[in-house]
């Protein structure tokens, strides 16, 4: 754990070897990442937090102020105790904000992984307003749906990514889990639509970077990655065959090789320019 006067993150760690930093979605914890770290057999010195508002990470933001800068704090925090440069990688709105920290450029990093981040603005920026309108509108249904009381509202936002039926089939901790989040991530979203990412923006990542979506995402969710991809000049796109936005449980395997892969295409980069 990381104590800092604005309040706790969670910090855990294990393994040993180069440093990757894994940073989850909404609704979720640094345990998310176990079963893609099992197929690393202590190959990596993993580095696990948690986004605000989720698991021992205190709430910095208020519903009058959503900036990200405040997950992006939280999150340079994590990097500067894990010490020296990191791969960092995140998945959903962890993945969003990575991409903060990456744009800032204030902590040392040596390779980039996305997984479908909600990047909504690049598609706004890029004049792509039907896939835009898409999340908009879900969002904003969902909010509307909490407000007046509905208690799993969440499920409209978990089955917009995953496909009909997807919270109903997750396990009753979980759901439960992310019915008591919901405030947390109903400020994500607000953050997101705040982040402002245009092409010029993205073209100053200047790490290897790795943009993943699941081969079955919601059609909005990947577009938004596919730009990411095309607009960061050093990215490589990839999407895992037959997964959904959930695919760090569903494809783990899938997911740890293609962060090896960027990892591994890191330290070659890294070498030719020594």
């Amino acid at each position: 754990m990381i104590y800092q006067t604005p309040g706790l993150i969670d910090y855990q760690e294990a393994g040993k070897g180069p440093t990757v930093v894994l940073v989850p979605g909404s609704c979720s914890t640094g345990a998310a990442w176990r079963a893609v770290m099992a197929h690393w057999q202590g190959r990596f010195r993993c580095v696990t937090t948690s986004l605000l508002g989720y698991g021992g990470t205190a709430e910095r933001r208020t519903s009058a102020d959503t900036d990200i800068a405040y997950e992006r704090e939280v999150l340079e925090a994590v990097i500067r105790r894990a010490g020296g440069p990191v791969h960092l990688v995140g998945h959903s709105f962890g993945g969003l904000t990575a991409l903060a920290v990456a744009l800032r450029g204030r902590v040392p990093l040596l390779s980039l992984t996305i997984a479908e981040a909600p990047a909504v603005d690049i598609l706004k920026e890029t004049g792509e307003h039907q896939h835009y309108d898409t999340f908009r509108n879900m969002s904003r249904a969902y909010s509307d749906a909490f407000r007046r009381g509905e208690a799993d509202a969440i499920a409209r936002m978990i089955d917009f990514y995953g496909g009909v039926g997807t919270f109903a089939a997750w396990p009753q901790r979980v759901r439960d889990y992310a019915i008591e989040t919901t405030p947390a991530n109903l400020l994500d979203w607000e953050s997101a639509y705040g982040f402002r990412l245009t092409p010029a923006s993205l073209a100053t990542v200047k790490i290897p970077t790795m943009v993943l979506w699941g081969e079955t995402s919601h059609p909005a969710a990947r577009r938004a990655n596919e730009l990411l991809s095309r607009y960061i000049p050093r990215a490589e796109r990839a999407a895992i065959a037959g997964a959904s936005h959930f695919m760090i449980a569903t494809h783990p395997k899938q997911f740890a090789d293609l962060i090896v892969r960027n990892i591994e295409r890191s330290c070659l980069a890294l070498a030719a320019a020594q």
